[in-house]
């Protein structure tokens, strides 16, 4: 973790940014206390943190989107 105060910051943003793509944390001091940090963007793509990204919540095509038969409700009542 790198920390640097707020002018530093200013005139040192370009590489700075280099650090946080590397994976370090920057961390942005006024008077020496910490009041940000610059961190990697999150991804936009896909479910957050992973979930599901190989085991998909829903089967592929529309067959999940039909009513439940009375053996599949009971099953799921009954926790199969």
């Amino acid at each position: 973790m790198t920390q640097v105060n707020v002018h530093e910051a200013k005139t040192q943003l370009s590489r700075l940014l280099e650090l946080v793509e590397n994976g370090e944390t920057v961390v942005i001091a006024r008077h020496g206390h910490p009041v940000a940090e610059l961190v990697p963007a999150r991804s936009k793509d896909g479910f957050p943190f992973g979930v599901a990204e190989h085991d998909p919540l829903v089967a592929k095509g529309d067959d999940w989107w039909a009513p439940m038969t009375d053996k599949d409700a009971e099953d799921w009542i009954a926790g199969k």
